[in-house]
C-alpha cells in the first residue's frame, strides 16, 4: 500500500474514532450558507472543504443505510453509501434547483443498489468449483485450489506488515481510548474486528 493510501486510510480512521467518542452520533448538518460556502469551495477543488461536505451528510448516508439492513451490514452499507455521497458533492450544481440533500440521497441509493445488484450477480454468476485452468501435471484447477496460493501468501505477509505500520502510526496519533477504539474496530495487533455497534457496546 503506497504511504498515500495508508495516511489517507489513517485520516479515515482517526475520524471514524471521534465518531465513537461522540458515542457514535455524527456530525449535524451544515447550515444552507454554510454548506453553499464549502459546495463552491469545494467545486474549486478545495479537498478540505470537499471532507467537511461529506462528514457532514453522514447522517444521510446512515439513514438511507437502514432502509436495506435487511441486506447487509449496516457498516458496509454506510461505506457503500458514502461513495455515493462523494459523487453527489463533486457532481452537484447548485444551478439545477434541487438541494444537496435531495440529490445526494438519489446519488446514495443508486450507489448501494448497483453494488447490490453487482454482488448478486457476481456471487450467482461464480461458483468455487468454476474451472480455471490445469496444473503442471495437467489436472484440472478450480478457483477453491487457488484460494491458498503463493501469491495469496505473498498478500498476507504484505498486508500484516502494512497493518502494523498503520497500527504504530494510528498509536502514535491518538491517545489511548481513541488508539482501542480503532484497534477493536479494525483488527489492529492481530485482534480480531469488531463491528461498530460491538465497540459501542464496549465504550
Amino acid at each position: 500500500m503506497a504511504l498515500e493510501n495508508l495516511l489517507t486510510l489513517l485520516k479515515n480512521l482517526i475520524i471514524f474514532s471521534s465518531y465513537m467518542t461522540e458515542k457514535s452520533s455524527f456530525p449535524k448538518p451544515l447550515s444552507k450558507e454554510k454548506e453553499q460556502e464549502y459546495l463552491k469551495k469545494s467545486a474549486n477543488g478545495d479537498k478540505e472543504a470537499k471532507e467537511i461536505l461529506v462528514k457532514h451528510n453522514l447522517r444521510l448516508v446512515a439513514h438511507i443505510a437502514k432502509k436495506y439492513a435487511n441486506y447487509g451490514d449496516n457498516d458496509e452499507l454506510i461505506s457503500i453509501g458514502s461513495i455515493g455521497l462523494m459523487k453527489a458533492i463533486e457532481s452537484f450544481k447548485s444551478d439545477k434547483g434541487t438541494s444537496l440533500a435531495t440529490y445526494a440521497s438519489r446519488c446514495i441509493e443508486n450507489e448501494i443498489l448497483m453494488t447490490m445488484r453487482t454482488s448478486k450477480k457476481h456471487r450467482s454468476n461464480v461458483s468455487l468449483n468454476e474451472p480455471i485452468g490445469v496444473d503442471k501435471d495437467g489436472n484440472e484447477l478450480v478457483i477453491m485450489d487457488m484460494l491458498e496460493s503463493d501469491q495469496n501468501v505473498i498478500e498476507d505477509v504484505e498486508n500484516s506488515i502494512m497493518m502494523e505500520k498503520l497500527s504504530q502510526i494510528t498509536k502514535s496519533a491518538l491517545d489511548e481510548r481513541e488508539y482501542q477504539i480503532i484497534k477493536l474496530r479494525y483488527g489492529l495487533e492481530n485482534t480480531g474486528a469488531l463491528t461498530q455497534r460491538e465497540v459501542a457496546k464496549k465504550f
